[in-house]
């Protein structure tokens, strides 16, 4: 497994759509709508292991939420060998601006010696939702207030 980001466009929740010449306040061209937020994907060998390192990254203010769905059946070539492993997969939501910690950190609490952990930027989605992401990042590194 290996590390790799992808990204797309984002849309402005406002209008639903993006405007020519909006930028966020990262003079980011692709709007305000979700742009900050991103979905982090991490396999883990369990649901005990993704809840452990969900629950840090959660702890530490990284990330807003983690989903974690069972039942992942994970084919790759490792090591020369094509393998197959039960696996869950962790959805986290969290801001742009805390990928490059979330990613050092959910590698080093991973027992994979390459974890995957993939960054998506978010398009577009509920206003309610995207606010509530941002808050609860707010403080993103900093612990628990």
């Amino acid at each position: 497994m290996s590390n790799a980001a992808a990204s797309a466009p984002a849309s402005d929740v406002s209008r639903g759509t993006r405007d020519e010449g909006d930028t966020d306040e990262a003079g980011d061209p692709s709007g305000s709508g979700g742009s900050e937020v991103v979905v982090v994907l991490m396999s883990a060998p369990d649901a005990g292991t993704a809840r452990r390192i969900v629950g840090a990254l959660l702890d530490e203010r990284l990330v807003a939420c983690g989903n974690i769905v069972p039942g992942a059946t994970s084919l790759y070539r490792w090591e020369g060998q094509v393998r197959q492993d039960e696996e869950v997969v962790a959805i986290l939501k969290t801001l742009r601006r805390l990928v490059p910690r979330v990613l050092e950190r959910a590698a080093a609490l991973h027992p994979y010696d390459v974890p995957e952990l993939l960054v998506q930027r978010v398009a577009d989605g509920a206003g309610e939702y995207l606010d509530w992401v941002r808050r609860e990042c707010a403080s993103g590194g900093r612990g628990a207030s």
